[in-house]
């Protein structure tokens, strides 16, 4: 037979979690700072959010940020400057690759 305490302390959770998840969904705050859930992502000793900024050259730049390459611009977050080809590729693809339908040639 369950002690008492026990029994109270099972039905204090059940009642407190009851009352915490009544309230629905979380939801964003109004305010610019971070909640602590939300993902965050380190660039050198300064932290930021993904889902606003991208670490480039060691520095804490906004998702829109462009950059020249050749007669091209390019987003820095999403995409990189083959210099030596002036071809614009993703983020994740190889400079010495073959050229995708996703490239594109910036010839100066």
């Amino acid at each position: 037979m369950a002690s008492r305490g026990c029994v109270l302390a099972v039905f204090a959770i059940f009642f407190i979690s009851r009352i915490l998840c009544s309230h629905g969904a979380p939801v964003a705050p109004i305010t610019p700072y971070l909640m602590l859930c939300q993902p965050h992502m380190r660039c050198g000793d300064k932290f930021y959010d993904p889902l606003q900024h991208c670490c480039y050259d060691h520095a804490v730049v906004p998702l829109a940020r462009t950059q020249r390459c050749g007669n091209c611009t390019f987003r820095v977050c999403f995409e990189q400057c083959c210099p030596w080809t002036f071809m614009v590729k993703l983020i994740n693809q190889n400079c010495n690759s073959a050229p995708t339908s996703d490239d594109r040639l910036c010839r100066s």
